[in-house]
Formats: C-alpha cells, structure tokens, sequence
C-alpha cells in the first residue's frame, strides 16, 4: 500500500527514535568505530616522520685524513727518494792537500699504478613515485652510492693488494692429544690452511666461505675475473688420534706468511674433501671436531678441493694499501716472517711467537706501564731511522688488552679517578688513548691508540704524518693521487629504471714505508 507524504515522514521518525534508543538491537552489530588493531588497517592516520633516516656507519678515518692530490696523467705515479746517505761510512778526515773517497746513496724507486673504483645504484621508476611526499629516492640512491665508494676505499687503502703474493702457506705441523676435544680415537684429520690478505678477511666467514678466485658479471654485462685475497693452501698434512675414548683433538700451526692478517683452516676426512672449520688471526689453531663446519654460499668457498690450487692473493683491480706496501718494503712477496722484529728494506715487523696451537703468543705487559713489542718496535724506529709514529691503529681486542698490560702490576701510578661530588656519580673502566715514546730526541713523544673500523684482531699498525728531517722534500708521508676524484654518472635509460655509477681512479702513494711499521700474529690476551 502507498503511504502518503505525511504518512512516510511519520514512518521514518519512528524508526529513526528506535535505532537510537538500541542500535545494535536495530542494527544487529555494533555500529560505532573503534581503534584498529594495527596502523595500516581502519580509518587510522599513519604516523610516519618524513625522510629516511640512514641507520649504518659511514666510517673512513684513513680516508678522511689522507691528504687528495690531483695527478697529471699516465698510468701510474713515479717518483725517487733518497733513503740513505754515506751507506758504507766513509771517515771524514782528511790528509792535507788530498780529497775524501765518493759516498755511496741509497736511491728507491717507486711506482704506484692508478686504478679505477666504483660502485652502481639504480632507482625504479616506481620507487620513485611511491617515495614522492616522503623522500627523495633518487638523491638517496646518489648519496648511498658516494657513502659505499668511501667505505670500499678506506678498506682499500688499509689493505687493497695488488703486488704483494702469499705464496703458499709454509709447512704445517700437527700433532694429537687425548684431551680437550671430542675426536674419537684412530680418527684421521687431514688438514689444509689458506693466508688471507685484509680484503679476503673481510670477505671470508664461516657460513660464507673463503674467496678464491672468482667471475664477477657487472651490470653493463660485463664480466672481471677477480683474485679474492688467498693464499694457495698448504701441502697436505694427515694425523691419526691414537688415545681411548672420544676427546681427542688436533693441534696445527704453520709459519706466519708476510702480508697476511688471518688465515683459514680446513680439515677433514680427506685433503680434498677437508671443510672449513676456522678462520683464525694467529699461525695456529686447535682442532676439537673430526670435520669443520662451514657452510658454502657463492663465491665463497668452504671445501677445500681444488678452490685453493694456486695463490689469489693478489687483486689487479684494487691498488695497494698501507699494510701491503710495508709488507713489501719488509721482505717482498712469498716470505714467511721469524718471531721477533723484521727489517729489510724498510718498514719494522715485530711477529709475535707462534706459542701454544690455538693459543698464541699475547702481547707482553713490562710491569713499567708498557708494552714490550710495542717499545721494541718504536726503539729499532729511531735506532734505525731516527724517527717515530704519531698513532697506532687497532682492533677493538688490542685496545682493550693494551689498556689492561699497561695498568696491570707496577703501573698503578698511571690510573687517575676523577670524583664528582653528585651522589653515586663515580664511573669505572679505564680506556688507553695514547702511549708514550720515549726513544725521540724531545725526550718522549705521544702516540695516539685508534680503534679503526677494518683492522683485524691480532695486528696493530704504526703510522706516520710527517717525517721528521728538515729539508727532507716530503710534504705528505701519505697521499691519495688522483687521476679522477669522485664523479657520479647517471647513466642512460634502458629500461624503467635510473641507473647511476659513482667513480673514483686514484692510487695511494707512501713517500717513506719506514716511517710505519706492525705487530702481527697478536694472540687474544
């Protein structure tokens, strides 16, 4: 039946008077809103801060010291020095009316070639429209890529290699003991071990593997061959446990390799089939399992097999870094380093002793409020070259057991406590900053401790900033010369895609390696 206007507006008051006397009754749900239970569900306001904030660190203090100087073109950077004077020690005396015989000098070539960096960043064109409103993806993709360049080269000019060659790892000796481990008796271990230059250490981890030698395709489809940073392995070595029981284990060590700041151990059934199971920063190692344990992911390498057949040790993309150039100077490429201090051309080595397998040889308090391989090394300095460092870079081991040795026994002189008269405002721990040089002719200089971002445990790197001889013609001991410094190219479109290239071509040049030195093989302690 039709309702009359008047009839229908009645109508509908009525109904509208019973909904809003029980709602849900009318309704049968509940009809008013709630919070979501998540932000991105319901009629809720998602709280997001505008612009990314870029949570990793971006730390180069090698970089960011290091004075950049352009180059003029070639391919690489030549210069000589003279490194020594009167080298056969010619008396000065002289006879009346006669001359004196001719000095010998001691002149050093160097060359350093350049070599090209980069790294690629692309930005979807849909990324870019979902960021609009929130960020700048494409300035984003620029500033990443600058940062990962940066982060690449202060590795690099740690200890980028290009001229210094492993070799093959020396001889390794092993021997079995009943105790501390879990092999069963009449087990036989072979066991192969691999040196690591700085790059194939930060390449190299357990579940990862180790780096070889590798095929890289790049994103213009372009393909580099690239040496990884390893040793060839050492000669096959076998051991059979011979004790009761189930604990038996497995001690290896092999002569420390010159240049190289770690070392991968593989053991196994077979020498072939032999797993990694250690990467370790001193020239020994205690073998508690039958097998090791790591697990293969490309291009890394966990199965000895044939990876390690030859020596890839050296990069011919990356230039030479620091460490490999005082590695050099020391002993050239191949060498094995004796315990003690090294010197050959130049740069001081102090290797500390191989000590017990898996243990190793820690760096030794004097009870003075020193270390002994660290005096050592800043006295065959000035004996030698009449001149010292102004800072030691290490790993964040060697500065918490460097400010141990020095505060331990007779060195209790050296702790100073600040007070605060705030209640319960006493703070502990004590932290070592600097470290003093008494071998200089003011008396005593300050070496400064810095803990750097890539140094590995077990190696601790003296550097210089000037050289101290008047007239000496050296402006910067160190210097990044460029053919090219950073320049970014965003490339052409070939797909929906921004595709940009930041670049650098650069080589590192060390006016004097002498003026720095090293410990190396430092054991945990």
């Amino acid at each position: 039946m039709t309702m009359s206007p008047a009839e229908a507006a009645a109508a509908a008051i009525e109904a509208l008077k019973k909904a809003q006397s029980a709602p849900d009754a009318a309704l049968g749900k509940a009809s008013s809103f709630a919070q979501s239970g998540t932000a991105t569900s319901g009629l809720t306001y998602y709280d997001l801060e505008a612009g990314a904030k870029f949570l990793y660190p971006v730390l180069t203090p090698l970089r960011n010291s290091i004075p950049r100087v352009s180059g003029k073109g070639g391919i690489q950077a030549n210069w000589r020095a003279v490194t020594g004077v009167n080298m056969a020690g010619v008396r000065g005396g002289v006879s009346a009316g006669n001359r004196n015989s001719t000095q010998t000098v001691n002149v050093f070539n160097y060359i350093a070639s350049y070599k090209g960096l980069g790294i690629e960043t692309n930005v979807d064109f849909e990324a870019t429209y979902a960021g609009q409103g929130f960020d700048d993806v494409r300035a984003i993709g620029a500033k990443t890529g600058l940062e990962s360049l940066m982060l690449i080269e202060e590795a690099m000019i740690l200890g980028g290699n290009s001229g210094l060659a492993l070799g093959q790892v020396g001889t390794v000796a092993i021997s079995t003991s009943t105790t501390s481990g879990a092999i069963a008796s009449g087990t036989t271990v072979h066991v192969g071990v691999v040196a690591l230059t700085l790059e194939g250490y930060l390449a190299a981890s357990l579940n990862g593997g180790v780096q070889g030698q590798f095929t890289r395709t790049n994103i213009d489809g372009s393909t580099d061959v690239i040496n990884g940073g390893s040793s060839q392995a050492s000669a096959d070595v076998s051991v059979a446990t011979a004790g009761g029981g189930s604990t038996n284990s497995v001690s290896a060590s092999w002569p420390a390799t010159a240049g190289a700041v770690a070392y991968a151990v593989f053991w196994g059934a077979t020498y072939a089939g032999a797993v990694l199971g250690a990467i370790v920063t001193t020239n020994s190692a205690l073998i508690t399992t039958a097998v090791g344990t790591g697990t293969a992911v490309a291009p890394g390498v966990v199965v000895l097999g044939t990876a390690f057949n030859a020596d890839y040790s050296r990069n011919s993309l990356s230039f030479d870094g620091i460490l490999s150039q005082i590695y050099q100077v020391n002993g050239g490429a191949g060498n094995t380093l004796a315990s003690g201090i090294s010197q050959t051309l130049g740069s001081t080595i102090y290797t500390m002793a191989t000590g017990t397998a898996g243990i190793g040889t820690p760096l030794t308090a004097d009870g003075s409020g020193g270390i002994a391989e660290i005096d050592a090394v800043l006295k065959t300095m000035w004996d030698t070259y009449r001149l010292g460092p102004d800072t030691m870079w290490v790993n964040s081991q060697e500065a918490l057991n460097i400010s141990k040795k020095i505060l331990q026994g007779g060195s209790t002189s050296a702790q100073r406590f600040v007070f605060e008269t705030v209640q319960d405002a006493i703070g502990g721990g004590i932290m070592v900053r600097t470290y003093l040089n008494r071998f200089s002719m003011q008396g005593g200089s300050v070496v400064d401790i810095k803990v750097h971002p890539n140094m590995p445990a077990g190696t601790v790197l003296f550097t210089s900033k000037s050289i101290p001889y008047p007239v000496s013609g050296v402006g910067n001991v160190l210097q990044v010369r460029t053919r090219q410094d950073y320049y970014q190219i965003e490339w052409p479109l070939r797909s929906r895609r921004y595709e940009y290239g930041v670049y650098a071509d650069e080589v590192l040049q060390n006016y004097a390696p002498f003026a720095f030195a090293a410990i190396t093989n430092i054991a945990n302690g």
